[in-house]
């Protein structure tokens, strides 16, 4: 993996949207390149939850799925209007067509591959995920990845996360796709 160079000597070219399924280290990952790169590390859950000044479940319960997701893309769209930062969206915001088209063009997306047994793993135990509020979280988990797999492997980087990993060699994996995609540049040092 990629060698360590002090942010002050890189530059992010535009900002880094991190997709894929619930547990699979976006908010994690994202704190790790934000604070390598020296940039803003946001979360699109994060942003709506402080917006509406509810929890996503009580949203879902309150509104539903289809208010949550457009609320969404509305905020992802404003938060892809500042400089560039890194960009942790839940793992539902790329199934939009919409959300795909306007991330593909503004940003370099990647998506965050992981198996469903690590899945399971990070979120069996949580009690914030509303889509896994049912009488078998972990079939429910299974169909949701076979159902978003297809669209999550049209992102156009994939960086898969294997469980032996630490949150540091996760992010310098992302970090070498940032660097081969020219999303992070190096500053040539002035003499």
């Amino acid at each position: 993996m990629g060698e360590s160079v002090p942010h002050g000597e890189r530059r992010l070219t535009r900002s880094v949207v991190l997709v894929g399924m619930m547990g699979a280290g976006k908010t994690a990952i994202g704190r790790a390149l934000a604070a390598e790169l020296g940039v803003d590390m946001r979360d699109s859950d994060a942003e709506i939850v402080a917006s509406a000044q509810l929890t996503i479940s009580e949203i879902f319960d309150k509104y539903g799925e289809a208010f949550f997701r457009e609320k969404e893309g509305q905020v992802i769209a404003r938060l892809l209007e500042g400089p560039p930062c890194i960009l942790s969206t839940g793992g539902g915001a790329w199934l939009s067509e919409a959300n795909r088209t306007m991330l593909r063009e503004q940003a370099c997306v990647v998506w965050l591959e992981a198996d469903l047994d690590l899945l399971w793993s990070r979120v069996k135990h949580k009690t914030h995920r509303p889509l896994l509020r049912t009488s078998d979280p972990k079939a429910t988990l299974t169909a949701l990845l076979e159902d978003r797999t297809p669209a999550y492997a049209t992102a156009p980087n994939r960086v898969s996360v294997e469980a032996h990993w630490s949150i540091d060699q996760t992010a310098a994996a992302v970090m070498d796709v940032l660097r081969a995609t020219g999303t992070v540049t190096t500053k040539a040092l002035t003499q």
